[in-house]
């Protein structure tokens, strides 16, 4: 057996553990302060003489040498000096240097996608130096030197204790008509007065096009982004009639607070008189150019993922391991299945590194483990979605210790196959999530660990498996080991824009964390973890906020749980 009480390699094993098991920090380590980031860019240089670019940035996080992508801006139509109202917000740890890059790309109208999109020039820098600054601002970079007149400016303001966010729904009527042919496409801007009287985008809405009467579409801010906690704080609101060519007209504008805008919280409705300042001193009998009119206010207290589970939520850990015939004879020391009598091979050390963290939040270690790919006795059909213990009734094995033993025992018994097929597996553990999700409870979260050492060949059925299962509480990590080209399974990670299902339908939520194995074959299995790991809180989090699923209250659970050592 591989894990005896006295083999020889027990220690390489007990040190892949521990490895692991530092890295629980990763969910409790003490974040100095939540930092809120924005981003504006000055004076970009066009794509051709005809037109003016669409510009979208990307921020990267710099982990283990490699730029990952956090999250990126809204797409601005024609805009050489854009101001994002995407707000970033990043964990700040005074004693981790931080490194950020801003990457600016123009993003023709006729796709969103960033592959083909022109890369019009980078700025890196650390999270320090913009807390340090406030605002930072650096010229844009291009292999190495700078972009014309392209400046890019990060503003940074610490998320201060107030962690509530606000649901805003305006509408307007009879706005000014600005447009000769057609009625108006007005959008609405809302922005923070600071004490220095500077300006603060706080929020841009849609543009609705060619209507007098727009009903804006509902959205969220945290009350700190609002208006800084300070109900009382002066918001200046304006109205604009978009342009294609990105020089809007203006309809007019108006002064609120907060404090008036909870005047919408018991459903009645706020209203403001929209005015335009120059028709106000030249028109005799000018009365407004139009009402907007806050329609709903909601205050929502966001939830940590903490809160959820000390509310008794529980990991529930699935793994999905692949024997295809690619992975080459374990009985050959090249295999990416051999069995080193002193050293894990990548499958191992992949399982442990994750699946040490995982079992931290589940209160009983069982975790179930499947296998795909493989012909299985007794009759050695092949099976995508077999249990590696050949209990059908019951696949769970007893921890992680008991998912390697599982694999071992296993591993002699079987036919390495294919094809690579995962959408089985992802349907199987989502059949048990949407069971928990008809409770609407927040009690169990599902997290699927896929390993697998090649392109997967059902990628029609797994796009539109990861799709359904976005309207799940569920998460699915895919690492890929060996050397084989992933570049295919970068597609499933929602990071590089919005997966869609073969029909065209979105995720509803970006579940899939794909990386390659040999990306930390040097590191530790540590660094593993907590990269596929770090985005796992959100999703939680995200998954039931959305649904409106608050954490229990400890003691609502306590006396019905008992908690494994």
């Amino acid at each position: 057996m591989f894990l005896q009480e006295h083999s020889p390699h027990t220690h390489t094993m007990s040190n892949i553990y521990e490895s692991a098991a530092n890295t629980l920090g990763l969910f409790n380590s003490p974040c100095l302060a939540k930092v809120e980031l924005r981003v504006t860019c000055k004076g970009i240089s066009d794509r051709d003489a005809l037109s003016k670019p669409d510009p979208c940035v990307l921020i990267k996080m710099q982990s283990h040498g490699q730029w990952l992508e956090v999250d990126r801006t809204e797409v601005i139509r024609s805009s050489i000096s854009p101001t994002f109202s995407k707000v970033f917000t990043v964990d700040f740890y005074f004693e981790e240097v931080q490194r950020l890059r801003y990457e600016l790309y123009d993003i023709s109208s006729n796709h969103n996608g960033i592959k083909e999109a022109d890369f019009l020039g980078a700025m890196e820098c650390t999270l320090g130096q913009i807390v340090s600054q406030r605002k930072l601002t650096k010229p844009l970079l291009k292999q190495g030197s700078t972009v014309s007149k392209s400046f890019i400016m990060v503003t940074a303001e610490e998320l201060t204790g107030n962690d509530d966010y606000v649901e805003l729904s305006f509408s307007a009527r009879k706005l000014d008509d600005k447009d000769f042919f057609s009625k108006s496409d007005p959008f609405l801007e809302i922005f923070r007065m600071n004490d220095d009287d500077t300006l603060q985008l706080v929020h841009r809405t849609e543009t609705v096009m060619n209507n007098l009467n727009p009903v804006w579409k509902t959205f969220k801010t945290s009350l700190n982004s609002l208006c800084s906690g300070d109900h009382d704080r002066p918001l200046k609101c304006t109205v604009w009639d978009w342009d294609s060519n990105g020089k809007h007209d203006y309809i007019g504008e108006y002064q609120a607070t907060f404090k008036e805008m909870r005047g919408a919280m018991d459903g009645r409705q706020v209203q403001w008189e929209c005015i335009n300042p120059k028709y106000q001193i030249k028109k005799k009998n000018y009365k407004n150019s139009g009402i907007v009119i806050l329609n709903q206010c909601k205050i929502i207290k966001m939830h940590s993922f903490l809160d959820y589970i000390m509310g008794g939520c529980q990991i529930q850990f699935t793994v999905a391991i692949d024997f295809t015939a690619s992975n080459g004879d374990p009985h050959n020391s090249c295999s990416l299945h051999y069995i080193h009598p002193y050293q894990p091979n990548e499958y191992l050390k992949a399982l442990v590194a994750v699946g040490e963290i995982c079992q931290d939040y589940d209160s009983d270690k069982m975790f179930p483990a499947f296998g795909f790919g493989a012909q299985i006795p007794p009759d050695f059909k092949v099976s995508h979605d077999f249990a590696v213990n050949f209990n059908e009734e019951n696949p769970e094995c007893a921890g992680i210790q008991g998912v390697v033993e599982a694999y071992q025992t296993c591993l002699p018994k079987l036919q390495l196959y294919g094809p690579t097929n995962i959408a089985p597996i992802i349907q199987k553990v989502a059949s048990s999530a949407s069971q928990e999700m008809h409770t609407k409870e927040a009690m169990q979260y599902f997290i699927l660990l896929i390993l697998t050492d090649g392109v997967i060949t059902d990628m029609a059925d797994t796009r539109e498996a990861i799709v359904q299962a976005s309207h799940l509480p569920m998460s699915i990590i895919i690492v890929g080991v060996g050397s084989a080209d992933f570049s295919d399974m970068q597609m499933l990670d929602g990071d590089d824009g919005i997966l869609r299902s073969p029909k065209g339908e979105p995720c509803l939520r970006d579940i899939v964390q794909f990386v390659p194995f040999r990306n930390f074959k040097h590191g530790s299995p540590a660094e593993l973890a907590k990269t596929v790991l770090a985005e796992v809180p959100n999703q939680v989090v995200d998954y039931y906020n959305n649904k409106g699923i608050k954490p229990k209250v400890p003691s609502e659970f306590e006396s019905s749980r008992t908690f494994a050592p």
